[in-house]
Order: structure tokens, then sequence, then C-alpha cells
């Protein structure tokens, strides 16, 4: 079951000196439980692309449906809860709210949809169990390690069971032992949650595990491997 399709999209970015076309005729589908990596050199497009997926930028023409729903036609503020409800964010400086705890960053999103605290408290151990992190449920970010809080933040992006997750270079700024860890968390739940990974990536760790392996060059597809 497709979960995106991305069709003849297209991201220009114009200023006073120079004309970037960052994402160029990009033409693709993910299904349900991809596990898919988009690999290409710096300025390539890759977090371009995840950011148009995300919609935290909009395609300067082409579509973007996700299960059907056409994001270039939600207002504002629909696509605020779309996204919110359908799509899931690590990045790369994990963006964890520094004053909140592990359990309360992981109920944060849960919150903004109004679920009951039983639900929230419920699903929020469930994924700091999964991350192995249950027992710093109540450590703040500065008391856990980077490879301890980008954990907290794959949970966080999987506490509303989004449609897909989207992770930019998740793990830029672990060692290879928490690198290691955090792609066998990401996998696990990949398969037991069927919820669809797509990263951007650099790191030869990542492409390694990936199921599918998309190339980016100049804002173009020039290469879509299936494992």
């Amino acid at each position: 079951m497709k979960v995106i399709e991305i069709k003849d999209l297209h991201k220009i970015y114009n200023s006073t000196e120079v004309k970037v076309h960052a994402v160029n005729g990009v033409t693709l589908d993910f299904d349900e439980a991809e596990f898919a990596t988009i690999v290409g050199p710096s300025g390539s497009g890759k977090t371009t692309l995840l950011n148009l997926l995300g919609g935290l930028d909009m395609p300067t023409s082409g579509q973007i449906l996700i299960d059907g729903t056409d994001l270039s036609t939600l207002k504002p503020s629909a696509l605020i809860d779309f996204r919110m409800r359908n799509i899931g964010f690590v990045f790369q400086a994990y963006n964890l709210l520094p004053v909140l705890t592990a359990e309360e960053n992981v109920e944060f999103i849960m919150s903004l949809q109004k679920m009951s605290t039983a639900e929230r408290e419920e699903r929020t151990m469930e994924l700091l169990k999964a991350v192995g992190l249950a027992d710093r449920a109540d450590s703040r970010p500065s008391k856990l390690s980077g490879g301890q809080q980008q954990r907290v933040a794959v949970a966080r992006a999987l506490a509303s069971r989004p449609k897909f997750v989207l992770a930019d270079e998740p793990t830029a700024n672990l060692d290879s032992k928490s690198a290691s860890i955090l792609l066998e968390i990401m996998e696990k739940l990949n398969k037991e949650e069927k919820i669809t990974f797509i990263f951007s990536t650099h790191d030869p760790r990542v492409v390694k595990m990936a199921h599918r392996v998309i190339t980016l060059e100049d804002g173009k597809v020039v290469s879509d491997e299936e494992r």
C-alpha cells in the first residue's frame, strides 16, 4: 500500500545572485513499512526533499500525496494538524525540549492531540521501554548522552503512530556504538509498528541497513535500488 506518492516535484530557491534548483523533477512512491534512505553528495537535495515530504517547506511545483491527501491543498492550520497526526520527525540535533523529562518529551505531541492521560502514559512507557530508556523516564535531556537523547527523539517521533518517520542525518552526532544501537531500535520498530522510515544520510552504517537506497544528484534521482 502506497503511503507517499511524489509526482514531478520541483523546488527552486531564488536569490538576487543565483537560482538553485534544489529538487528537480523527482517522482517516487513509498510503501507501508519501508526502511529507505536517501543518499547523495552535499547539495544534492536530500534535506530539501525531506523538508518537502514533511510539509516543512512547499514545492515550487509538483505534488506530494500522503494517503491520497495533497499537502499543497491544505491551509496552514490544517497542514500543522495533518503533520502532527501523520508524520514523525527525527532531527540530527535531537530537538528535545530541555525543560521536560524524557517521558514528558515523548508525551508532548500526544498532549497536543488531546489524548487521554492514561493513553499517553501507556504509549509513552511502551516506547521508552522499546528504546531501552524506561529507567530514564524522569531524566531531562541534559542528564542523557547524545545516543540516549536521540533514542528519546525516536520514541517521540513514533508516539502518535504516524504514517511515516523522516530522519535527517540521525546518526551524525553519535559514536559507532550509539549509532548501531539506534539503528537496530529503528529497524525493530519499523517491523513491529509497520511504520515507514525515510532517512537522509551520509552514514554508510545507515545505508548498509536500509532496504532501499535512493541516490540524488543535483536534485534528481539517479538510482533507486531495492535490497
